[in-house]
């Protein structure tokens, strides 16, 4: 048996807290409090949107060595590394196309319709010019990067695995679809969104390990053909055919990479991950794998 622990928006999105039904009361509000804190001190450091924030810093910085946190620069070298591991499909030098795009201000007041005009796309790819030693970065004088996906599943790792060291047993911690299970956790149900009608499901999985991340080109539009999600290769919204992909793996932030790039490049991209798409014809594609997902 399962219950909700704690429930609460950060980063844009839901967050909730997921453990079991069985448990101290004492545990349970001390993981409560520690996701909450770790998801409000993460979002203070990677959001794009906060002039404050350490990744508002840095870009602001760009041409220039700037010091940065431990926390900041270790994301960081993982994003770079997933670009070099994704051959470029996932980038994190995707802002300024992102801007170009329309998604120049927070979400809320997108959908508000209070944006500027669109631009044409901005090339991007320039992931392998970022200057990183220790705690020292220097981005290109004309680049920006976006740390946004890959930070939201890092804060969701980070959240989980305190959850434990609270005192649960075992925590899921889910970030609008996004979400890793930690500790000793049973075999949980977890439902796949249909992306054409969100208050339905395409799938089902059984998860007691590791974390699922989705990415869907309708979950967040401000125009037609208009997303979040930029395809290094052409600057623009993504258009590969592809709806929506899940993907299991050890991490979330790993997850928010790969569900990113089977969009992008379909089942050959993720080889060897339980995957799960959504093509733009109906079409479900499973690729499951006993004892991950199921």
């Amino acid at each position: 048996m399962t219950r909700r622990i704690a429930s609460f928006r950060a980063m844009g999105t839901h967050v909730r807290l997921i453990g079991p039904a069985a448990g101290g009361a004492r545990a349970a509000a001390s993981a409560a409090r520690a996701v909450t804190d770790i998801f409000a001190r993460e979002d203070r450091r990677f959001s794009r949107f906060r002039p404050d924030s350490e990744l508002s810093r840095v870009n602001a910085a760009r041409g220039h060595e700037i010091q940065v946190s431990e926390p900041f620069a270790a994301l960081l070298a993982e994003a770079i590394e997933a670009a070099r591991r994704t051959g470029g499909l996932f980038d994190p030098t995707v802002l300024n196309a992102l801007v170009a795009a329309g998604y120049d201000r927070d979400f809320d007041e997108l959908l508000a319709g209070a944006r500027g005009a669109l631009n044409p796309p901005v090339a991007c790819g320039r992931w392998d010019e970022i200057a990183l030693s220790g705690d020292r970065v220097r981005l290109p004088g004309d680049v920006a990067i976006d740390l946004g996906g890959i930070a939201k599943g890092w804060t969701v790792d980070l959240a989980a695995e305190q959850a434990v060291a609270a005192g649960l047993p075992w925590a899921l911690v889910n970030a609008g679809g996004d979400l890793r299970v930690a500790g000793e956790a049973p075999d949980l149900s977890i439902g796949i969104e249909d992306p054409g009608a969100p208050s339905l499901e395409c799938a089902r999985l059984a998860l007691h390990a590791g974390a699922l991340a989705t990415s869907s080109v309708l979950s967040r539009p401000w125009g037609e053909d208009m997303h979040e999600l930029i395809d290094p290769r052409t600057g623009s919204p993504a258009d590969t055919g592809i709806l929506q992909a899940t993907v299991w793996a050890p991490t979330c932030a790993q997850a928010e990479v790969l569900a990113k790039v089977a969009i992008l490049g379909g089942l050959e991209a993720v080889p060897d991950l339980p995957v799960a798409l959504v093509r733009a014809d109906g079409d479900l594609v499973l690729r499951m794998q006993t004892g991950e997902a199921a």
